[in-house]
């Protein structure tokens, strides 16, 4: 892995003093923080003014940094579908790995995942060592922000750290799949 940039090593350092920030994914800006920090994800709910029951998806940039945060499904047949939309903008429901925090998984038994493609997300993932959490940049019930300057205007100096880049060229939210069932839970945009 090459070494980050310096600005991803400042992020980086941010990320794992519990800092809560921007960056763009594949259709939306995306608010981002460490899934296992408790009390980071608690900041970015508030900031999102969203329910706390809703649980948060995770994006990595490959499927080793799903370890930890997921149990595998058993049958083959599903994980074959899950890694042939991988590295992609589908995002996979599936049974959450034991002890991950409730703000989380909304206190569900299940973790809602995605392994992106797109390349300022894998750089900022391999920077942080880690999946992140990837939740629309808006506050709730207000349309997810497609523009840097919207996140500015919108948080402003709330986020401890935002990478600039262009998103994906998806026009909104990743489709949203069930594992266990195959359905699509959310179309893509």
């Amino acid at each position: 892995m090459r070494t980050p940039s310096p600005a991803l090593r400042r992020v980086r350092d941010q990320i794992h003093s519990g800092g809560v920030g921007a960056y763009p994914t594949e259709g939306v800006w995306g608010l981002g923080c460490d899934p296992l920090d408790s009390d980071a994800l608690a900041r970015l709910i508030r900031l999102k003014g969203r329910g706390a029951d809703k649980g948060l998806i995770v994006i990595a940039a490959g499927i080793d940094q799903l370890e930890g945060l997921v149990q595998w499904p058993a049958r083959a047949s599903v994980r074959e579908a899950m890694l042939a939309t991988w590295p992609g903008p589908v995002t996979w429901v599936m049974q959450a790995a034991d002890g991950l925090p409730d703000l989380l998984t909304g206190g569900r038994p299940s973790i809602a995942v995605r392994v992106t493609r797109h390349p300022p997300v894998i750089n900022l993932c391999r920077a942080a060592g880690s999946a992140l959490v990837s939740t629309s940049a808006n506050r709730s019930g207000r349309p997810a922000c497609r523009r840097g300057w919207q996140v500015q205007r919108c948080f402003g100096r709330q986020l401890d750290w935002f990478v600039p880049g262009p998103l994906g060229g998806q026009r909104g939210p990743s489709e949203i799949r069930d594992a266990d069932t195959g359905r699509v839970l959310r179309a893509g945009a």
